[in-house]
């Protein structure tokens, strides 16, 4: 807010802008931390107990740092209990989606990141704050990383959406089995808003891939939910490619296809 005072200089009067104080917001990331990580030792899985509704994603006492996104906003306004409250932005590797803010600016969410370089940029919700680190992840021999993710969010809080994938041996990868015998796993379930919830595999088999939503429950009633899917193939590679598809879930209930593609194991 800019308030103008008056100031007589001889027979001119002039108008002199002066800044009110105003908190500047600082985005300040605890993990994952910039540089070289050599996880080989650690346990960078995710595991959470699935209920709805859920108050907060569990985060276990194990959780590996380098598979947490955690921070906080500093200087961040107290919001307005009139207001709809806005999200911050999360960005990694150049995937874009939506990310709560807590009323006291913390921001926490799980993220399996791929092996090699991983970007991770955290906006503030007004996009006047930001910051970004980078670091290569490094696990030992044997881990082979994804070649195929397919990532997961949406723009309301406190709404369920899951995500469902059937691989084209007819496998189906939900919160309910999130395990494949092909390899491939879908990381986490979401339950309380904005996701998001990724599945990976490190050899996806070749054929046609079934992406469904399943509007699981929220604010059917109140707001349109929008699910937004990412199909990242051959992450971290000059092959890389990402298509993003948008669509409105309109009713609590309903199993939405959102995407079919080709998938093909070039070797």
């Amino acid at each position: 807010m800019i308030i103008r005072l008056l100031c007589r200089v001889g027979s001119l009067v002039l108008m002199m802008p002066v800044m009110s104080a105003v908190a500047e917001q600082n985005v300040v990331m605890d993990t994952p931390i910039a540089g070289w990580h050599d996880t080989s030792g650690e346990d960078a899985t995710y595991s959470q107990r699935v209920n709805y509704p859920a108050a907060s994603v569990n985060t276990p006492a194990n959780q590996s740092a380098q598979a947490l996104i955690r921070g906080q906003i500093k200087g961040f306004p107290k919001p307005d209990s009139k207001a709809k409250p806005e999200p911050g932005r999360l960005i990694v590797n150049g995937v874009s989606m939506p990310l709560k803010i807590e009323d006291n600016g913390d921001f926490e969410r799980p993220y399996i990141f791929s092996q090699g370089s991983n970007s991770v940029e955290v906006r503030s919700p007004d996009r006047s704050a930001a910051n970004r680190t980078q670091f290569y992840a490094k696990s030992g021999s044997g881990v082979v990383p994804a070649r195929l993710r397919i990532v997961l969010s949406w723009d309301t809080d406190n709404t369920d959406l899951d995500l469902h994938v059937v691989t084209p041996d007819g496998q189906h990868a939900w919160y309910g089995g999130r395990q494949l015998q092909n390899g491939g796993a879908l990381d986490m379930d979401v339950t309380t808003g904005y996701g998001p919830e990724i599945f990976s595999s490190p050899a996806p088999e070749s054929g046609q891939y079934l992406v469904y939503v399943n509007y699981y429950g929220g604010r059917g009633e109140e707001i349109l939910t929008t699910a937004q899917i990412t199909i990242v193939t051959e992450e971290g590679t000059t092959n890389e490619k990402q298509e993003m598809v948008i669509v409105p879930m309109r009713n609590p209930g309903e199993l939405t296809l959102i995407k079919q593609f080709s998938y093909s194991n070039r070797g």
